[in-house]
């Protein structure tokens, strides 16, 4: 076990790192997801989601290539920093940070909505507190629950995927891959599905807790996005065969529709079980996340210096989860943000472009410059491609924070002067 310079601990091997990136991956994306998907989508769901995979690919190499080169907490905010300039790298943890702090607060309400309806807040805020303490007690309390969480959320799709395609509903001519929404609709369920695998990122951000990085860290980072590939892909066709795109498109729970559909209505409560499982699992791993992400913007003054302090016992950024955790409960005990955060996936793909972009500085060869470039590309396509109001919103968060390092840049320049 060793200790980084500044006081954060490595402790977190490949198969810890694979089981952290799948706690966010398969989370409460996979329950809720495919609905949107389908609606933008129709018949096309399955080929958005080869897109969203290959975008995805391509962000994970570049992510996997600069978190060995620079294995520090902070993910594309210090890969931005070091390879394109103070500017983008403040970009990105600034669209990370926002995006995901209500991404926190959404998945708080997630589990609030299926543990206890009627007081979905109240749930939520004990939620992110409970979450918040295990973070505290250092990251191999927070592996060892994910660990646990991600064997729960399998065994629940593995349930479903089992029931679906055994049962007499399932059609395999509901699986026709067509463009009934034409090209348009297929890049926007991309995006949408582009979002729950954006948990890979959660690897990266733990650079600083990461035994071996240069080693650990590639090999981690496309394990756990194939694992999470072939989960989806497997419940997308569980799903697609028993009830079809356009039911499918319409229903605010798909898994528990469709084992209600394919004769067992007894599994629904355990899917619904699953599915508070998995939003707490992919809670945890965000308020990882956007910890370390706050944690070296703290270090470097674009936040308060005291959020970089390390816990002397328990080698976390205890100043920097705690606030994140108290920002999340505030959020989740006052305000229903599921709704309102399409935003998030804009930030995210803004967030990944800049990582893509980073990556192709690494060499000058055409061939290692393929990768980073489809990313970056695919990253500006999705982007573009979400809903009106998710663009409209997610620029004008990126302006707020354009606007507030421009000041922040005049102020020391003036106090320079």
């Amino acid at each position: 076990m060793t200790r980084t310079d500044d006081g954060l601990r490595r402790t977190l091997g490949v198969r810890d790192a694979v089981v952290v990136g799948l706690g966010s991956m398969i989370g409460a994306g996979v329950f809720s997801a495919l609905g949107p998907a389908a609606r933008a989508a129709g018949s096309g769901l399955l080929t958005g989601l080869a897109v969203a995979a290959v975008v995805a690919y391509c962000n994970a190499v570049s992510s996997a290539r600069l978190a060995a080169r620079y294995p520090a907490s902070g993910g594309t905010y210090v890969y931005g920093r070091e390879r394109l300039g103070a500017f983008w790298g403040y970009l990105a943890g600034w669209a990370f940070v926002v995006g995901k702090t209500a991404s926190c607060a959404a998945m708080a309400l997630t589990v609030g909505a299926y543990v206890w309806p009627g007081q979905a807040h109240a749930v939520a805020v004990a939620a992110v507190m409970a979450l918040t303490a295990v973070n505290y007690g250092g990251i191999q309390k927070s592996a060892w629950l994910t660990r646990v969480i991600v064997a729960v959320v399998l065994a629940v799709l593995a349930a479903v995927v089992v029931v679906c395609l055994t049962s007499g509903r399932a059609d395999a001519g509901r699986l026709d891959i067509g463009l009934p929404s034409g090209a348009g609709g297929v890049l926007q369920a991309a995006g949408l599905l582009f979002f729950a695998f954006a948990g890979y990122a959660r690897i990266a951000t733990l650079g600083e807790e990461v035994r071996d990085p240069a080693r650990t860290i590639p090999r981690a980072v496309p394990l756990a996005l194939g694992i999470a590939l072939v989960v989806y892909a497997c419940v997308a066709v569980a799903v697609l065969a028993v009830l079809g795109a356009g039911p499918l498109g319409h229903t605010a729970a798909p898994l528990a529709d469709a084992v209600r559909a394919a004769g067992a209505p007894g599994l629904v409560p355990v899917v619904r079980a699953g599915a508070a499982v998995a939003a707490l699992g992919s809670l945890l791993a965000l308020i990882l996340g956007v910890s370390r992400t706050t944690l070296a913007m703290a270090r470097d003054g674009h936040l308060p210096g005291a959020l970089a302090a390390v816990h002397p016992r328990f080698r976390v950024p205890h100043r920097a989860e705690l606030a994140v955790g108290a920002v999340v409960s505030v959020l989740a005990a006052t305000v229903d943000v599921r709704g309102a955060i399409g935003f998030s996936s804009f930030g995210v793909l803004v967030y990944y472009a800049v990582a893509n972009a980073s990556a192709w500085t690494l060499s000058p060869a055409t061939r290692a410059r393929v990768v980073p470039a489809v990313g970056l590309l695919g990253c500006a396509t999705l982007a573009f491609a979400l809903p009106a109001a998710s663009v409209a919103v997610g620029a004008g968060v990126l302006a707020v924070g354009v606007a507030a390092y421009g000041v922040r840049r005049w102020w020391a320049a003036r106090r320079g002067a």
